[in-house]
């Protein structure tokens, strides 16, 4: 086909606007600011409840420990104390009456016991919530004039056998009686004590449950304000920012996108409407670059329908005439040869040699025009019925020339889905040029077959005269030849014509340069694509 590539123009490069963000004055607070006010609000109330639950909770423990650890030992201690006090004076009873000694046991031991409950008790009578000393003092009081008035007099007289008229029971009972009075007294003191402890106890569980409940109703509430808050400084201004830019992202271009909120969102914001500004401007370039090329496009297509079309008539158009031409050129040469002189029959001869070219040449530049355009039905075949067909229609050259032409044994596997009389041609033609391009000695053409993925890559190597590198690209253009036409005969069609049925079947070819003698050409195939049912 004739190149018109000098008549595309090139669309002009889009100059693409760089727009910069406006921006308005710093207004607001920031993003940062507003989280650290909602941090530190949060964290002063949480500090607020968890100090009030602590006070409470301290509180608690507090009146527990008045219970627990001091109010209700010291009570058991002044029990003890009375049991000790009424085991002495058992005793004293008991040994005025058997004038026994065994009898002293619970005197000794109820002194013993005395003694004890009465430090205990004395560790702790100062305790401001207790108060006790002087009540305490009045029981060892009590207790020491009841020893010495009736309980020691006694047991010296039991033992020294002495009379005891004077130390009578009801001295003794009026004694002890002041001891009870005492000790009662103090039970008194420590029941009262008791008591506004378990109610001071009972005050501080109730603080502290309602203190519980206050902490859960100001932690909710706080999770409301932190949502809210929230809410309105990152999620509120963010929504709304995604909606604009959603509606932009859904083609309304003319959309301005704001920012609301903190000066982060604004900013945002605004550096968002730059782009979509600056996307706009650019889509604009880029629409109007993509109508002129659609249209120089359609100008090239309809160029090239016409140029076809043209190649098509007129390879049909000058058949006729030039047969006409070559069959009186042929009679004159029959009838005429040998009557007229030398020159006349060398004429002759040149112009049935250029009719016979000519008719060559508009044979291949018909069948260079039909390629792609007549659509006919592709075949599944395997790569060595090509091949065979191509060397079957060779077979006249390959004899001539003692050419030797090698193929893969797995050639089969190799299944495509082409053109087949096209495709047949590409091998034909290969084949031909490595046996036409030979050297001096016999030609040996060696067919290749490998697996490129979703490609089969066929190769035809020769040992013949080779190509130049610098001439990989210029082989495949149309009417481009290497050699003068009295060297080797040809129209300089058939690369290119090998080149545009590749192409048209979904492959590409090329020369391998790398190659240190003769000449290999590379072409690639579309693989067959298997069924379902093949591939289960």
């Amino acid at each position: 086909m004739t190149d018109l590539a000098e008549r595309t123009e090139q669309p002009a490069a889009v100059d693409r606007l760089r727009l910069k963000p406006v921006r308005g004055p710093q207004q607001g607070w920031s993003l940062r600011r507003s989280l650290t006010v909602l941090a530190a609000v949060a964290t002063v109330v949480a500090l607020v409840m968890v100090g009030a639950g602590a006070v409470a909770l301290a509180t608690l423990s507090d009146a527990r420990h008045r219970v627990v650890d001091v109010i209700d030992p010291a009570f058991r201690e002044a029990e003890q104390l009375q049991l000790a006090l009424v085991d002495q004076e058992t005793g004293i009873r008991g040994y005025a009456l058997a004038k026994d000694d065994a009898y002293l046991r619970p005197w000794t031991d109820g002194g013993n016991n005395e003694i004890a409950a009465v430090r205990a008790l004395a560790a702790v009578a100062d305790d401001p919530d207790l108060a006790f000393r002087s009540d305490l003092n009045a029981v060892e009081a009590a207790s020491a004039a009841w020893k010495q008035q009736y309980a020691n007099p006694i047991i010296t007289a039991v033992r020294t056998g002495a009379s005891t008229d004077n130390l009578t029971p009801q001295l003794g009972k009026r004694l002890f009686d002041a001891i009870r009075g005492s000790v009662f007294a103090l039970q008194r003191d420590l029941d009262r004590a008791s008591a506004d402890a378990k109610s001071d106890l009972d005050d501080a569980a109730s603080r502290l449950q309602i203190v519980g409940v206050l902490l859960a109703i100001g932690l909710v509430a706080l999770l409301l304000v932190l949502a809210v808050g929230l809410r309105r400084v990152v999620e509120g201004p963010l929504s709304a920012l995604a909606g604009d830019v959603r509606r932009v992202a859904d083609g309304d271009f003319d959309a301005e996108v704001r920012g609301t909120g903190p000066r982060e969102m604004v900013e945002l914001g605004a550096d968002v409407d730059a782009m979509r500004q600056q996307i706009v401007s650019e889509l604009a370039a880029v629409r109007e670059a993509t109508d002129k090329l659609n249209r120089q496009t359609q100008d090239l297509e309809r160029s090239n329908t016409e140029l076809e079309q043209f190649a098509y008539v007129a390879s049909h158009d000058l058949q006729e005439p030039l047969r006409k031409v070559a069959s009186f050129t042929q009679l004159l040469e029959r009838r005429y040869k040998g009557q007229l002189d030398e020159r006349a029959d060398q004429y002759i001869a040149f112009a049935v040699d250029g009719a016979k070219r000519m008719q060559v040449l508009i044979n291949d530049l018909l069948s260079f025009s039909r390629v792609g355009r007549l659509a006919r039905e592709h075949v599944e075949v395997g790569a060595d019925e090509l091949v065979a067909q191509a060397l079957a229609n060779l077979s006249v050259a390959i004899e001539e020339s003692g050419a030797t032409v090698t193929a893969p044994p797995d050639l089969a596997r190799a299944r495509v889905l082409v053109d087949q009389s096209l495709v047949v041609g590409v091998f034909q033609n290969l084949i031909g040029n490595a046996i036409k391009f030979r050297g001096d000695a016999p030609p040996e053409v060696a067919i290749g077959l490998g697996d490129d993925g979703e490609l089969w890559e066929f190769s035809i190597a020769d040992n013949g005269i080779g190509i130049e590198a610098e001439y990989a690209e210029r082989i495949f253009v149309i009417f481009q030849r290497l050699h003068p036409k009295d060297a080797y005969p040809g129209t300089g069609i058939g690369l290119a014509m090998c080149r545009k049925i590749v192409e048209y079947s979904g492959g590409r070819i090329w020369l391998d340069t790398s190659v240190p003698a003769g000449t290999t050409f590379h072409f690639t195939l579309p693989k067959l694509t298997p069924t379902p049912a093949e591939q289960t």
